[in-house]
Formats: C-alpha cells, sequence, structure tokens
C-alpha cells in the first residue's frame, strides 16, 4: 500500500473502540515488550498458553514489528489480551512462511522439534505476501464473553495494525466453532478458507486444525476510513456467546 496514513481518521476509529470498553469497564492499554505480555499472560488465570509466534524465547520480535493488547477490568485483573506481529513475506507468502515453521521459531532447525509440522492447505494462502500483519493470541475472560469484547479487541487491533504498518494483508488463524458461533462475524475478516493449518507442535502439546481468515490492506483502509461509528456502537448491544482463539 502506497497511500499515507491518515492519523486523524485512525484516532476517531479507534477512539469508538476505546469508548466501548470502557463502558463495559475495561481499560485498555498497548505494549511492545514481548517478555512482559509472556509474563503477564503466565500469571492470569484461566489464559492459556501463549504461542511460540509471540514468545521471545522462540521468535524474537523487533522493535516496531509487533505490539500486544491488554484489557483489565476495575480490580485491574487482565479481562483481555491480543498480539500482533508483523511478517515481511516479500520474497515469500503465506503458506510458505507457515509451512517452514518460522512464523513460530526464528531458527526452526534450533527450536522446532522434529515431530513438529504445519501444513497450510488453504488455495488463497499462497497469494497473501508482502507486508502481512498477523494476529493472535485473541483471548477474553469467561465473565465478560457475549458481551462484544472480541469485537472491540479485534477492532483496535486493526486500527493499531493499519497506523502502524499498513499492511499488504491483515489475517489470522480461527479453530472452525469460531465460524459456526458466528465470531469471525465479529473479527471482521471477511475471508475464510478451510486448511490455513494443521498444526502439530510436540513440545507445545498443540495439534489442530485452522481455517485461515483475512483482509486485503485495501478492505483495512476502508475500514478503518469508512467506519460507520454509530451504526458500530449499536451492533455492540448483540454478540455471540463466546469468545475463541485467534
Amino acid at each position: 500500500m502506497t497511500s499515507a496514513v491518515n492519523p486523524l481518521q485512525v484516532a476517531r476509529f479507534l477512539q469508538v473502540y476505546d469508548d466501548a470498553a470502557a463502558k463495559k469497564g475495561i481499560k485498555l492499554s498497548i505494549g511492545f515488550d514481548f517478555r512482559e505480555y509472556v509474563s503477564t499472560m503466565r500469571a492470569t488465570p484461566t489464559k492459556g498458553q501463549t504461542y511460540p509466534t509471540f514468545r521471545p524465547d522462540c521468535s524474537p520480535i523487533e522493535s516496531g514489528q509487533g505490539y500486544w493488547i491488554i484489557g483489565v477490568d476495575k480490580h485491574d485483573q487482565v479481562a483481555l489480551s491480543d498480539a500482533a506481529r508483523l511478517f515481511d513475506l516479500s520474497h515469500s507468502n503465506f503458506a510458505e512462511h507457515f509451512q517452514s515453521l518460522k512464523a513460530f521459531y526464528t531458527d526452526p532447525a534450533l527450536y522446532a522439534h522434529a515431530e513438529d509440522r504445519c501444513i497450510c492447505r488453504a488455495p488463497s494462502a499462497t497469494q497473501i505476501t508482502g507486508k502481512v500483519a498477523y494476529h493472535g493470541d485473541l483471548w477474553v475472560r469467561p465473565d465478560f464473553r457475549g458481551q462484544g469484547m472480541a469485537k472491540i479487541a479485534a477492532g483496535i487491533a486493526h486500527g493499531v495494525s493499519f497506523a502502524m504498518w499498513a499492511p499488504d494483508f491483515l489475517c489470522a488463524l480461527v479453530a472452525h466453532f469460531s465460524l459456526d458461533k458466528g465470531l469471525v462475524a465479529q473479527y471482521e475478516m471477511l475471508h475464510h478458507e478451510p486448511g490455513g493449518a494443521v498444526l502439530q507442535l510436540a513440545k507445545e502439546k498443540i495439534a489442530e486444525e485452522d481455517w485461515l481468515i483475512w483482509l486485503t490492506g485495501e478492505e483495512l483502509r476502508s475500514q478503518v476510513e469508512s467506519r460507520d461509528r454509530d451504526g458500530f456502537r449499536s451492533s455492540l448491544s448483540s454478540s455471540p456467546v463466546r469468545s475463541a482463539r485467534i
């Protein structure tokens, strides 16, 4: 993408989501130190493990190449999390990056287990190239689910990713039930395909099959710059009953 990012448009977009979170008693913050993020997540009850993609011990993230979002309740207890990082796939594509395990480990030969595998069959995965913003680790505490918090977290992440990187694509991997339960609609990802990742990470005890969901850079720009803020506020009054990893 070549057009300049309009900071005022982004600020207005983000303000809507930040206000919506505040009305639900959640204070949002953004950080860039992933050691701090991992430490906080490990100390958060009911939060599952952070994937190697966002763990500095497996995959260091250079300054400006990633961020995380945390929301805390009135007792300063973590109620939601999300994370994102930028992949430079100008000489590769989503499928190759994940199948090589480089999406999880900076040096797969050093960090990956001999039984680790990732198969990406989604037809569009080979077309996702250039600057790719990858979102993951979206989590909402059980007592806040069904209140539109996943939509709020995803909206903040979309705005921040656009402001920081103006990526060519924004994408994530989700479990199939996220589509069945209508959760992907909350994330406002316009495209989805099965076969995003058939993943096995032996040391992490991870074995799953995920769908690929994504936006093009121009679709992301349109979301941020053309947001019907009044319509969005109304839409927060209804949401699916549970949240999901993204």
